[in-house]
């Protein structure tokens, strides 16, 4: 049975166009950066910050040429302040974010954290999405499989998500549908375009993958 639907409860996207690649994206795969009073470079993760908006997609090699071209100056018709540690400082701004949203979806009882307890919401399907620490043994997470029209999510540390449970490490952990779900798939999922990691491809992509 497939299980390669995805879960999007969200309407229609935004779209805005990439001045790296010049394609038009969903705003929720992109980054959106506004240029300071003082001609310095500011990345807007929440996007709320006033100012005409410079969006670019939310991966390593869009970033890298829009900083190595100048495109962000071009694209301001003014001089621009970018940091060297640009990329790093968005990976930590996203891997916060992505944080501090489950751990929100903990206190209101949308997440669950623990192999017992994760493989109980899976068995009731009641996750809709299933998170594993890129860092857990691969031979515990494949006894868990993404949930059917759900969505895996494998890129954040062991200790990234202890820090959304109160805990020093968390190896799998689940949501269920909710609002804050919904925005922990898309944060979550800017987030893995800056990290290049091994190991991401959910259970069952693995097994798929393997025959």
């Amino acid at each position: 049975m497939s299980r390669n639907r995805s879960y999007d409860t969200a309407g229609p996207a935004q779209e805005r166009k990439c001045i790296a690649t010049g394609a038009l994206c969903p705003t929720r795969d992109m980054l959106r950066f506004v240029v300071s009073p003082d001609g310095h470079l500011v990345a807007d993760v929440l996007g709320k910050l006033p100012g005409r908006g410079i969006w670019v997609s939310s991966n390593q090699q869009a970033l890298q040429k829009a900083v190595k071209k100048r495109l962000f100056a071009h694209s301001a018709k003014q001089p621009v302040q970018v940091s060297e540690t640009l990329l790093q400082d968005l990976e930590a701004q996203l891997s916060r974010r992505v944080i501090d949203l489950l751990s929100l979806a903990r206190k209101s009882g949308r997440a669950i954290a623990g192999y017992e307890k994760v493989k109980d919401w899976l068995s009731k399907e009641q996750a809709k999405v299933l998170v594993q620490s890129s860092d857990g043994s691969e031979r515990g997470k494949s006894k868990l499989s993404t949930p059917y029209g759900g969505r895996f999510i494998g890129w954040l540390r062991s200790d990234e998500l202890g820090m959304a449970f109160g805990r020093q490490t968390v190896i799998h952990c689940a949501l269920a549908s909710s609002g804050i779900t919904q925005r922990v798939v898309e944060e979550a999922q800017r987030l893995k375009g800056l990290r290049i990691t091994e190991g991401t491809k959910s259970p069952l992509q693995k097994e798929k993958t393997a025959r």
